[in-house]
């Protein structure tokens, strides 16, 4: 009889263990794959970002831009009109239009910014993107982790592969390996 409850109470024991095993396993490969699922948002997150943010930012850029455009124009027009103009009266009223056209200028736009807008553009742009890059290694890594523990030895032959599926790294599209092109 001892020799028969030492086997069953063997066999129970290893039972327990392999249950508390597999428990394991699964409650470790439902969190790594909660960890990839996260990831992966914070990935749609930071393209949901650019998506937002780029238009604005080239939109304030360019308007930027086209405002200054139009005092730089109307200050050059009203300066080549004093330079050719034949009479003394003419000379007075077009300097007294350059004045006014100097001081709108000023008082519309006191300063010339927009190679610093394109500049904070170009550091918004490069931020956003470093962002999205940096999600998307977060993801890859979270994925590595989930793969390695579902494909492993026992996990392979315990989990469930429709629970538990083998996800893929985030790909480039095709060719991404090209820059793309920025129009203003």
């Amino acid at each position: 009889m001892k020799k028969g409850t030492l086997i069953i109470g063997g066999l129970l024991l290893l039972a327990i263990i392999i249950f508390m095993k597999y428990r394991s396993n699964y409650n470790e490969a439902n969190r790594y794959q909660k960890q990839v699922e996260e990831a992966w948002g914070k990935v749609q997150s930071s393209y949901q970002r650019r998506a937002d943010l780029v238009p604005q930012l080239v939109a304030t850029v360019k308007g930027a831009a086209a405002n200054e455009k139009e005092i730089l124009t109307q200050v050059t027009q009203a300066r080549a009109g004093i330079v050719n103009a034949k009479t003394p009266e003419d000379m007075e009223v077009m300097g007294k239009k350059i004045n006014t056209a100097i001081n709108l200028a000023f008082e519309a736009y006191p300063q010339i910014r927009s190679t610093e807008n394109f500049q904070e553009l170009q550091t918004q742009l490069e931020g956003t993107e470093n962002r999205i890059n940096y999600a998307r290694d977060q993801y890859n890594e979270a994925v590595k982790v989930y793969n390695e523990h579902i494909t492993g030895f026992l996990n392979e032959m315990l989990l469930n592969k429709t629970r538990f599926p083998v996800k893929e790294s985030f790909q480039a599209a095709a060719g991404a390996e090209k820059a793309p092109k920025v129009e203003f």
